[in-house]
């Protein structure tokens, strides 16, 4: 007969087991997952807990003019392209500004910075007075392990601790990614690099 303890440590592994099965088709699902799927959590949650994209990064077919190394992010899409040459680039998925907050032209990115201290806009703080006025970096501050800064604007393309906005339209006009996503591009971008917004 089993012990009483080693029952118990076989059926919490079997729970883990299905847990993390579930996590896992989860991720690999091209759309978000419904809250009767997450024991009532709100929809997306199951990202957050893990980490995960919504939008797993992947090497896409990508015919494009620009040259290998550009940046194209298709707003409407919400997705990223970091173009590889060849008619191929990388597709990470991204959390766009939301109404009204939405832009396009040609920028550089003009400074990289590891776990970047944020400072809201005096533009942000009007309108979100309870912000604070400055964080330290780390892993609470919004923009999260990466931020790549675009030209002499005020947006960037970030990192974030909250990956289910991932594909969603919730942010003040920067770019977010997920940690995971953000530090592969950071990893692959040089300061001068072009970036392409299309709105």
């Amino acid at each position: 007969m089993l012990s009483r303890g080693f029952a118990l440590t076989a059926i919490a592994g079997s729970a883990m087991t299905i847990f993390f099965s579930a996590a896992a088709f989860a991720q690999s699902l091209p759309f978000e997952v419904d809250e009767r799927f997450t024991g009532g959590a709100p929809r997306g949650k199951l990202y957050s807990m893990f980490g995960m994209s919504p939008v797993p990064r992947t090497t896409v077919s990508f015919p494009s003019k620009e040259k290998p190394g550009t940046i194209i992010i298709n707003t409407a899409e919400r997705r990223l392209y970091y173009v590889l040459g060849d008619g191929r680039a990388v597709r990470y998925g991204i959390g766009v500004g939301r109404d009204g907050f939405r832009w396009g032209g040609v920028k550089t990115v003009s400074a990289k910075r590891e776990w970047p201290d944020w400072t809201p806009p005096a533009q942000m703080l009007q309108r979100r007075p309870d912000l604070p006025r400055h964080m330290p970096g780390g892993p609470e501050n919004p923009l999260g392990a990466r931020a790549m800064y675009l030209g002499s604007t005020l947006y960037r393309i970030h990192g974030s601790n909250e990956p289910e906005t991932i594909g969603q339209a919730v942010s003040s006009g920067c770019f977010r990614m997920t940690n995971d996503d953000v530090i592969d591009l950071y990893n692959r971008v040089k300061v001068g690099t072009k970036v392409v917004v299309m709105n």
